[in-house]
């Protein structure tokens, strides 16, 4: 258990440590500046500070504090509300959870969370890229430890097993839907912070890019199967072990788990897309075959090109037009670019779009 703990300190504090050294560079050197001539320190400082300004882009620390406060709210929800509940979220969560059922508790949730979750990471970074990088890595490693740290499931911390607490077990007996609610929508807004962060918990999310990349099936299709493959799993263990109460059968702790599903997806929406829920973006550039063929091929999107001219430059030009999700705005607008830093572009709110890929708002 203790290396357990030690690759969670490490994923956990690299960016944390990334700032410190950078930092501690330049405080050591500020004295040797000193003796230089007044020209020579500016120039000096100002490449420092270049420096940092430079690994601050790169590894944004206000980012990582948003995934870390995610990933605790989501280790809350999960591992002080639904684990005893017995109330399954499906994906590598809810097959963690089956796992601790299936061996009596002598597997933490955490734990088993993390060990599912990397070999799907690299298998998500050998069939997507780098993309699937440090912040998934980061995001799921926290959700693990902070899950086991407040069930009180990691040894030599003082765990907090807040699923002990009197308010918790109240909650159990009396208020029981309640009790899922809440778990819910901590959950719903974890995974929101984190996915609004550009960061992922890895699992099913993993899967459904990899299978909408090798067989075109669309990503929330994938997730819905896999969820749902995991909640009957995780059902059909509860009753065979015998862990549901003769007052909670587990055919109702599926249909919980359905609700759970249900309302933690809303919530991840709300807050990824706040009341908007699809946007569009007008993309003139000098490489719109680069940048559609991304649209199309990578994000799995449609996209139209309109022949326009610009009336100052009086040059004839391309006009990428596509509708996308807001989630998905983000990564199109760094893309691009990265693509061609000279594009220009615009985005717009949409309020509702009628056809393939979208539903209708509700």
């Amino acid at each position: 258990m203790n290396r357990y703990f030690f690759h969670f300190s490490k994923g956990s504090l690299f960016s944390v440590l990334t700032y410190i050294r950078i930092f501690t560079i330049i405080l050591w050197q500020i004295p040797a500046s000193l003796s230089k001539s007044k020209k020579y320190q500016t120039i000096d400082l100002l490449q420092k500070a270049y420096m940092v300004k430079k690994i601050v882009k790169k590894y944004p620390v206000l980012d990582y504090i948003a995934l870390a406060i995610g990933a605790a709210v989501m280790g809350i929800g999960i591992g002080v509300f639904l684990v005893d509940a017995k109330v399954v979220p499906g994906g590598v969560s809810g097959l963690s959870m089956t796992t601790y059922y299936v061996t009596d508790g002598y597997l933490p949730v955490g734990l088993m969370i993390w060990v599912f979750n990397i070999p799907l990471y690299l298998w998500g970074l050998k069939e997507l890229g780098k993309q699937f990088g440090v912040r998934t890595f980061y995001a799921l490693t926290l959700n693990s430890f902070f899950i086991d740290l407040f069930r009180g499931d990691i040894p030599g911390l003082g765990g907090l097993a807040l699923q002990n607490s009197q308010t918790v077990k109240d909650l159990m007996t009396h208020d029981f839907f309640f009790l899922i609610l809440i778990g819910a929508v901590l959950l719903g807004m974890g995974l929101g912070i984190v996915f609004k962060f550009k960061g992922t918990t890895g699992g099913s999310d993993i899967v459904a890019a990899i299978m909408q990349k090798k067989w075109g099936i669309k990503p929330g299709q994938a997730i819905m199967i896999i969820d749902l493959f995991v909640i009957l799993l995780a059902g059909f263990v509860i009753d065979m072990k015998g862990l549901a109460e003769s007052t909670r059968p587990a055919l109702s702790l599926t249909f919980y788990a359905l609700f759970l599903l249900f309302v933690s997806s809303k919530l991840i929406d709300v807050i990824i897309e706040g009341f908007d829920y699809a946007g569009v973006a007008y993309i003139i550039s000098n490489k719109t075959d680069e940048i559609g063929e991304y649209i199309i091929k990578e994000m799995g999107r449609g996209a139209t090109a309109l022949k326009a001219r610009g009336m100052y430059s009086e040059s004839d030009k391309e006009v990428i037009i596509t509708t996308l999700p807001i989630k998905d705005l983000m990564h199109l607008k760094e893309k691009v670019h990265e693509i061609d830093p000279s594009a220009f572009m615009m985005l717009n709110n949409v309020y509702e779009v009628l056809g393939e890929g979208f539903r209708r708002r509700i």
